[in-house]
């Protein structure tokens, strides 16, 4: 049930939440039951969770060439959306899709007219989607900060500005060659990020490590401070004041050395976190 994903982040010790509200290798999804949407939403008042998004599905590709597909993926961002709203949820996390052998440009214009369709196709839902940053993997679109922004200026000259936002990924970022640390590089990047996507349009940060180096273009998540990235990146990210009101999800490996789900690895990524949080209060 979906409340069983409140109470584990209870018993972990977390603010937030990010869930999944269906199989994300499969296009299908069973409707969700009243009652369980109805216990979703008691189970995130009585813990107090404040933010709780949802991640859609990883075969959505609103920029697709093939119109079949790409009329599929819109459907199911919009299938996202729905299922988001019943439960109470703001925002879908959504990836922005990959190019194949199209030109960026017209690629990125699919992107972002595409998810202005599902917006289109929700009108009257108050759920909207963040636009995740991406490593560049393949042809991956959203490893730069300017096509991020072109996207959501496509969702924006649609008419549905209030329903999209952006989600940066650490991991991501870092590996499509954006600099974290030290403080000037940090900054740098940060600014970059300010003039072109807008600060004001970040809802929300995926805070993951890499296993990979920067630019390496590979997707591969880390523990906090484990990783290429390093802790003192985390420390600048949450001591800055412009990010105080973003929150912050872990998207770091969950197994424990005999490959079993073990909770304690949430539990020390967001002691690790905190510990960076604590010096800007300090």
């Amino acid at each position: 049930g979906f409340d069983k994903a409140v109470e584990r982040a209870v018993e972990t010790g977390c603010e937030c939440l990010q869930i999944f509200t269906r199989n994300v290798t499969r296009w299908d999804a069973a409707p969700i039951p009243d009652a369980d949407a109805a216990r979703f939403r008691a189970a995130v008042k009585a813990a107090g969770r404040a933010f709780v998004v949802a991640h859609d599905s990883y075969l959505i590709n609103p920029a697709a060439a093939d119109d079949a597909v790409r009329e599929k993926s819109i459907d199911g961002l919009a299938l996202a959306l729905s299922r988001a709203a019943a439960l109470g949820i703001p925002w879908v996390v959504a990836h922005p899709g990959a190019a194949g052998s199209q030109d960026r440009a017209t690629a990125v214009d699919r992107a972002g007219r595409g998810i202005a369709a599902a917006l289109a196709r929700t009108a009257g839902l108050d759920a909207g989607i963040l636009v995740e940053t991406t490593a560049g993997q393949g042809s991956c679109l959203g490893d730069t900060f300017e096509e991020v922004a072109a996207i959501v200026r496509i969702v924006d000259e649609a008419g549905f500005a209030a329903r999209v936002g952006v989600c940066l990924d650490t991991c991501h970022v870092f590996a499509a060659g954006y600099a974290l640390a030290p403080r000037a590089d940090y900054e740098a990047t940060i600014d970059a990020f300010e003039r072109t996507v807008g600060l004001g349009r970040l809802m929300a940060i995926h805070a993951n490590d890499s296993k990979k180096p920067r630019g390496s273009r590979v997707d591969r998540h880390e523990a906090i401070g484990a990783g290429c990235i390093g802790a003192a990146a985390f420390a600048l990210l949450l001591a800055d004041p412009r990010l105080e009101h973003v929150p912050v999800i872990l998207e770091t490996p969950k197994e424990g050395a005999d490959g079993k789900v073990d909770p304690e690895q949430d539990r020390r990524n967001l002691a690790a976190l905190r510990r960076a949080a604590a010096r800007r209060r300090g």
